[in-house]
């Protein structure tokens, strides 16, 4: 110890030898000239692909993409419009239906003799046909004929070949309808012909050429040539 400061003296480590390269005493590696023509072929083609392995993955992974766009489905072609059906889709014979208003109440009920549906049109036909409509107000409104035409819910139907309508005005006077063809709009209560008809309102009749009638509106057109018959209050007709 001085009077400077504190002096440490450690001891000289040994020296460490290191030496780069093969090990003092081991063998070195033969030359790769001189090893099997087998094992240079394997190492060969051991550099070969260690060489070129990314670019055969990328090969690979290319032709795969390629097969699987060439075999994925196309988008789908159009469809051909089909041709209408001209011939009735189903038939029905002795039948009867019945289709209901959204609040469930009955509206309609066909009975015929047999009936076939065209899907071209959503028409219906029918043979010997008896329609009944029930008013929201209880009312019921009958008609017959032997062959009729309608629409798919059976609100419009036109009645060929001895047709009759019978029903109730809203003032409670029986009506009676009777021509070789009315058509009949059952949800509005009118009826139409374009053929002679004989109309009974109560006691009253009246034939004509063609008839446009309204029961809501309470609007009645008859077309000449007309014949009309009322009865004398408290009496008969003359």
């Amino acid at each position: 110890m001085t009077a400077a400061g504190i002096e440490l003296n450690l001891p000289d480590l040994p020296e460490v030898p290191i030496q780069l390269g093969p090990v003092p005493g081991g063998r070195p590696p033969p030359p790769r000239e001189m090893l099997p023509w087998s094992l240079r072929l394997r190492l060969r083609l051991r550099d070969i692909l260690t060489s070129y392995l990314p670019l055969l993955l990328m090969l690979v992974l290319a032709l795969g993409t390629w097969w699987l766009v060439k075999n994925s489905p196309g988008p789908l072609a159009p469809r051909a419009a089909t041709a209408a059906r001209s011939d009735p889709d189903y038939t029905m014979t002795g039948f009867s239906v019945q289709r209901f208003a959204a609040d469930g109440r009955l509206k309609v009920r066909l009975e015929g003799q047999r009936m076939r549906h065209f899907p071209a049109t959503d028409r219906i036909e029918i043979d010997t046909v008896t329609i009944r409509a029930f008013a929201p107000d209880g009312r019921v409104t009958v008609a017959t004929a032997q062959r009729a035409l309608a629409n798919g819910d059976a609100t419009e139907v036109q009645l060929l070949g001895g047709a009759t309508v019978r029903s109730i005005t809203l003032d409670g006077a029986p009506i009676e309808i009777d021509s070789e063809f009315l058509h009949a709009f059952f949800d509005t209560e009118r009826l139409t012909s374009h053929l002679p008809v004989k109309l009974r309102v109560g006691t009253n009749e009246m034939r004509a050429g063609g008839i446009s009638f309204d029961n809501l509106a309470r609007l009645l057109e008859l077309k000449g040539p007309m014949r009309v018959v009322f009865a004398p209050v408290g009496g008969k007709a003359r």
